[in-house]
């Protein structure tokens, strides 16, 4: 398709030179229906976060982003803020590996800034990590959790998102057995697959009905020669977008029929939203294929952590060590992805702790991407977060 998107780049080229002429009926749609055309195209660009000031109190703090520790295979970024009268407590964001960048997390992490002190993992595309780097599977995962929140210190706090709840609440067990202190204060798991088991949705099943084999044989591919990641066998993020995007297909092409409206009539305003969400949802990375692969048979064909047979490098998971961070768990009524129940079933697991250290929160008409992004994670759903810091410090 890259000729043809070529082709309608050089055509829009010249509707600035047609002056009101591009405005016309005809030109006007013919250019709308190219710009939908040209746009509609994965990517493997990070796109930035874009996060230049954030409104702490009363005042506008400016904010800048700082890589805080370079790994491999992620980097633990860092929301700088100079001008604020009094510590915040510290907030490691656990981005999802599933495909998308972390910058699909912005409007988590430009909320939390608010009050809080804000690091993220800045996951790095595969592709680009050359095979001397080693492999990266879920042990690896956790363990970069542990060493971010080691790099954070004591009374921090931990937010995961979807697809990594799983490895936070391992990672903070294993602290917790350890007795290790810069376990988190907090933890708030957000729509993530601790027990697959309960309500499986169409994600669950699209992991459990073909054999692990499979997975392997048909899903898998080696990077191509001309990436510095040449050779390393990865889940291309396409195909976790491709399956993403099947199952709301006609969401998706009525939202781009909306665009070409809007570019055909020229409102540009409500057509700009609609081109930003996409830019940042067809920008894809790839996942390696041991993450990828370990994932589907340790958390969503075995559920091996709800069984508490999930193993991390010779050790048992053991969330009833968890005594003193306190939990918090978050659903959406309409979560077609996580559903609900599947995250709360982290309080059954952290049977340790004591009553006051346990919260949920049911988000009433919020889908997945509901509950950490848009006005119901903003008014209903991030005070709940900021509450449970306020309590712990």
């Amino acid at each position: 398709m890259a000729p043809a998107r070529l082709a309608a780049r050089m055509a829009l080229a010249f509707k600035d030179n047609l002056g009101p002429l591009a405005d016309w009926g005809l030109p006007s749609r013919a250019f709308a229906m190219l710009d939908v055309f040209q746009n509609a195209r994965v990517t493997h660009n990070r796109p930035p976060f874009a996060i230049n000031s954030v409104q702490c109190g009363n005042r506008e703090v400016a904010v800048r982003e700082e890589v805080t520790l370079n790994l491999p295979f992620g980097d633990l970024l860092h929301f700088a803020k100079d001008d604020v009268d009094t510590p915040q407590p510290k907030m490691l964001v656990v981005a999802p590996l599933s495909g998308h960048f972390a910058t699909l997390l912005r409007a988590t992490v430009q909320t939390l800034l608010r009050d809080h002190d804000v690091y993220i993992t800045d996951w790095t595309n595969a592709r680009n990590v050359p095979q001397t780097a080693g492999s990266f599977g879920f042990d690896d995962y956790v363990d970069y959790i542990i060493r971010f929140l080691e790099e954070l210190g004591p009374r921090s706090n931990v937010l995961a998102v979807c697809q990594p709840c799983v490895q936070t609440l391992a990672a903070v067990s294993l602290m917790a057995e350890d007795k290790n202190p810069c376990q988190p204060r907090t933890m708030t798991l957000m729509g993530g697959p601790v027990d697959t088991r309960i309500s499986p949705t169409v994600v669950n099943k699209l992991a459990t009905e073909k054999p692990f084999e499979w997975f392997e044989k048909n899903l898998i591919s080696r990077v191509p020669m001309r990436f510095a990641g040449r050779g390393r066998k990865v889940y291309p993020g396409f195909l976790q977008l491709t399956a993403f995007m099947a199952m709301n297909m006609e969401r998706h092409t009525g939202q781009f029929r909306i665009l070409y409206d809007h570019l055909a009539n020229g409102r540009d305003d409500e057509a700009a939203k609609i081109k930003e969400f996409y830019d940042e949802y067809l920008a894809v990375l790839d996942l390696t294929a041991e993450f990828y692969l370990e994932t589907i048979d340790r958390v969503f064909q075995r559920a091996l952590l709800p069984k508490g047979e999930l193993i991390h490098r010779n050790r048992t998971v053991k969330p009833s060590s968890i005594r003193n961070t306190a939990l918090l768990t978050v659903e959406g009524e309409r979560d077609d992805i996580c559903a609900v129940g599947q995250t709360s079933a982290a309080h059954t697991l952290c049977s340790s702790l004591r009553p006051h250290l346990k919260r949920h929160h049911l988000q009433a008409g919020a889908g997945h991407y509901g509950i950490f992004a848009g006005s119901k994670w903003e008014k209903q759903v991030y005070p709940q977060v900021r509450n449970l810091v306020l309590a712990m410090h």
